[in-house]
């Protein structure tokens, strides 16, 4: 189904077809349609014609049978919704088909399709009743023919009344808007597919349908937030994507669907003129969908080095924490990464001394702190003020520290003799190569000790 048609008329060969004059400011001048050639009985003259009228420059319909043509010097007023010619209402069912006509076609340019619209608005809003008649030559309460006049209609226009009635009939309203925002986790930057469906009462989508939309905190492939997207031709939901650049996106729309009742508009200054309806078969249908955006998470890698040789250390345990260095990080669902006791979570590192801690939020300042000094590392590790290091974690980035470890001091193997004859057995021990100012003082006075002892020994000897 096609929207709206704004342009395009056939000149059937053989008719009779009138136009739209060149001026629109007198009494009943007829825009489009065609004469259904012989009158109804008692009809007033002229109430053949089936087709628009101009008012003001506008193209209207009448609705009111037999009554004079709008007259463009009158002017005209919103009343309230259309009733029949006798001022019963209308059935939920015909209004429903009246209001989508008019948002159809009512800016038609086609012949056929105005003779036709006339046909069905006089059929359905002046069919007889108990205060109108046929044979009366009073205009106010003669009832419209619809099978006489449809069968004078020229071939073309009664195809049209068909094709009318069953389009009203398949695509008439209520119609409802709805706009669905992604289910997923939105990333700020990265695309993603929202949906909207315009539907029919029926349920089923409105095919080839204008839907303006305006996005916030979002923005489409093409940079564009405000702008008109079509349904598609099969009426299939629409689905686009669009790019989250704040942390609320948010999605406005809005669509023209037919009014749940149509309105008339009746002359200000007199009872003897025909009601009319025009563009007034639409309502304004809003919807709207919203979701929540996260910038993109981040990462850090931390790498436990020899401060000496520049080497990895593996198995080291390290706590993650925030920026102050007491609370948990936080993951990207915002939840705290902790470890089964609820703290601060604890990882070691592997054999390359690395350990990688993925899926963050961002922007957060992170810390790592030692836990326990690895072995070797022991003699320069102080629990009060362990090794750390802090840095901030950006969207989509990884953020690579370095926890750095003093090795414990080298010790120096030494061999006393235990023998003069070099053949007893040898003992092995091990010092500090720095020795402290009263130890120096003790190995001297030992040393002095031994000398006079081996001089004692010798007098006694001889």
């Amino acid at each position: 189904m096609s929207w709206k048609r704004l342009a395009g008329a056939a000149v059937v060969a053989g008719l009779t077809l009138l136009t739209v004059p060149a001026t629109a400011d007198a009494v009943g001048v007829k825009g489009i349609g065609f004469n259904a050639g012989q009158l109804q009985p008692n009809a007033p003259t002229g109430s053949e014609w089936h087709g628009s009228y101009i008012w003001q420059g506008k193209q209207v319909w009448c609705v009111q049978y037999a009554l004079p043509a709008p007259d463009s010097s009158v002017p005209y007023k919103n009343g309230d919704e259309l009733l029949t010619k006798g001022g019963a209402k209308l059935s939920a069912e015909t209004a429903a088909n009246i209001s989508y006509l008019l948002l159809r076609y009512s800016t038609t340019k086609a012949p056929e399709e105005a003779a036709a619209l006339a046909h069905l608005l006089h059929s359905w809003t002046a069919f007889p009743h108990a205060q109108l008649r046929y044979d009366t030559t009073d205009p106010k309460f003669l009832a419209y023919n619809a099978d006489f006049y449809f069968n004078n209609l020229p071939q073309s226009v009664r195809d049209a009344v068909v094709r009318l009635k069953n389009d009203a009939a398949a695509n008439r309203g209520p119609w409802s808007l709805e706009a669905k925002a992604p289910t997923g986790p939105q990333v700020i930057g990265t695309p993603d597919e929202w949906v909207v469906q315009l539907l029919k009462a029926d349920k089923k989508g409105v095919p080839s349908a204008p839907i303006q939309f305006t996005l916030t905190d979002a923005k489409l492939e093409d940079g564009s937030t405000t702008g008109t997207l079509t349904t598609p031709a099969d009426g299939s939901p629409l689905k686009f994507k669009a790019i989250p650049t704040g942390t609320k996106p948010a999605l406005a729309i809005v669509a023209d669907s037919p009014a749940d009742k149509p309105v008339v508009q009746v002359p200000e200054t007199t009872d003897n003129m025909q009601r009319i309806v025009t563009t007034g078969g639409e309502k304004k249908l809003p919807a709207n969908a919203e979701t929540t955006a996260k910038t993109a998470p981040g990462a850090v890698k931390i790498t436990k080095i020899d401060s000496e040789t520049k080497k990895p250390i593996a198995g080291v345990a390290l706590r993650v924490t925030a920026g102050d260095k007491i609370a948990p990080a936080l993951k990207q669902d915002d939840t705290q990464l902790v470890g089964t006791d609820g703290k601060p979570v604890v990882l070691q590192t592997g054999d390359d001394g690395t350990v990688a801690i993925p899926d963050l939020r961002t922007p957060q300042d992170i810390c790592i702190i030692e836990v326990a000094a690895p072995k070797g590392y022991e003699e320069f590790f102080d629990p009060k003020a362990p090794p750390a290091a802090c840095g901030k974690i950006e969207p989509g980035q990884t953020l690579a520290l370095e926890v750095l470890n003093k090795p414990n001091k080298p010790v120096v193997p030494s061999t006393i003799p235990a023998g003069a004859d070099g053949k007893t057995p040898v003992a092995t021990a091990s010092f500090d190569t720095e020795l402290r100012g009263g130890l120096v003082l003790g190995v001297g006075g030992l040393v002095l000790f031994g000398a006079a002892l081996a001089g004692f020994l010798v007098w006694r000897r001889q």
